[in-house]
């Protein structure tokens, strides 16, 4: 015996743990026999191939057609993906090029330094071989991006990736949102300035050097100005301005506005100027509501809200009624699309691939719990809100995935 809990406690863990129970559940739910146990394991009576190896589900439909009509119409499709990580880090790879040269000798790789430069171009000048490949000492050193978002990634690969698909009747209150940030920006005179002789001072020079002629640039700027256009009482008013600025920098909270206020009168322009900030991502709420007709069309609803909620959920690998790892999994996506007659709707966005962000079930949409006899609630709305993993730009709008209607 182990304590209370009886002499096959440790089986019965195994058992309930394992792979084969799970797979054996996710079928009974489909078929509607009842749940396996560790002494009746297939109450279906047909073996179950792993869903590790067989990893599509059979489609699910709402409501159940009962004639070649109810086939037909327009209709939401949820495609089902196991989501997939990047290839290339976080989806984003960065090549340093003209930084690094390798000795053909002893393959030690260092970086490029002047002298090496000066060399290479004094041996290309007299005919021999500059040393390090194609490298002439005059290219830039530069970075080269390669990226990789989630939508062109996974959906090229949907076939393979594909677990289950649902398909719905339109939802009820259809519509699409698209938003970008824009934000105020303000730049006064003086820090325009600034801006401009710093990068004047700059220009040309590089790493150290650069930073010490910046600020001697900007020290000079402090010290004394000279602007024609301006009369003496505003230039004053500027001189007055980045002394409050270098007292601001001692710690007090003069701030040039207030100088300036306090000896004209005037302020400094901010240039106000609406910029763009970057971009946004879409969500989708949609409700769907359901009313089976039978025990069958109940199953599919029982099934198709259990797939949802098992889809929208993190995996912890190796779960022993608890997560037993130092990760967790990402949950999968969901491409979605709208069909008329089994192609793609002539007029209702598209989408980009989503995650399911959330997701409720009301049980008792008619206003009152009512129940079939087996159990089964009369009127049931979820409510899904779906999120794309990446945002729309324009040239998205130029491409297949556009679709034949208004675009995503």
């Amino acid at each position: 015996m182990l304590g209370n809990l009886g002499a096959d406690y440790a089986k019965d863990e195994s058992y309930y743990s394992s792979q084969e129970y799970k797979d054996q559940v996710e079928a009974s739910l489909e078929s509607g026999n009842k749940l396996p146990t560790r002494d009746n394991p297939n109450p279906g009576g047909r073996k179950i191939t792993s869903r590790r190896n067989a990893n599509k589900l059979p489609p699910l439909s709402y409501p159940l057609a009962t004639g070649p009509s109810q086939r037909t119409g327009d209709r939401l499709v949820i495609k089902c993906l196991q989501f997939e990580p990047p290839a290339i880090g976080a989806g984003a790879k960065i090549t340093p090029t003209n930084f690094f040269k390798q000795d053909p000798t002893t393959k030690e790789v260092s970086v490029y330094t002047a002298a090496d430069k000066a060399k290479i171009k004094d041996n290309i000048k007299n005919g021999k071989p500059g040393g390090y490949g194609s490298y002439t000492g005059d290219e830039k050193m530069g970075l080269k991006f390669e990226t990789s978002d989630a939508n062109s990634r996974m959906s090229k690969d949907a076939n393979r990736l594909m677990k289950y698909l649902i398909e719905l009747p339109i939802p009820q209150d259809l519509t699409d949102s698209n938003s970008i940030s824009w934000g105020d920006d303000r730049a006064n005179a003086i820090e325009l300035a600034g801006l401009a002789v710093a990068q004047e001072a700059m220009a040309g020079s590089v790493g150290e050097t650069a930073n010490n002629l910046a600020q001697a640039a900007v020290t000079a700027l402090n010290t004394g100005i000279d602007i024609p256009e301006l009369n003496a009482d505003t230039q004053s008013a500027v001189r007055a301005a980045l002394s409050g600025a270098a007292i601001g920098a001692l710690g007090s909270n003069i701030s040039p506005q207030s100088v300036i206020s306090r000896s004209t009168g005037q302020i400094l322009n901010n240039n106000l100027e609406l910029l763009f900030k970057g971009v946004n991502l879409r969500s989708f709420p949609y409700s769907i509501t359901f009313s089976p007709r039978g025990p069958k069309e109940a199953n599919v609803v029982k099934q198709i809200i259990r797939r949802l909620k098992a889809s929208m959920a993190p995996k912890a690998g190796e779960f022993n009624g608890s997560a037993q790892g130092i990760f967790i999994q990402s949950p999968d996506v969901f491409q979605l699309r709208f069909l008329k007659d089994d192609t793609d709707h002539p007029f209702l966005h598209t989408f980009k691939l989503c995650a399911l962000t959330g997701m409720s079930v009301n049980y008792t949409n008619a206003g009152t719990y009512t129940s079939y006899e087996d159990g089964t609630p009369v009127n049931i709305r979820m409510s899904l809100t779906f999120k794309e993993l990446n945002p729309v730009y324009h040239e998205d709008y130029q491409t297949e995935g556009a679709g034949p209607g208004v675009g995503y």
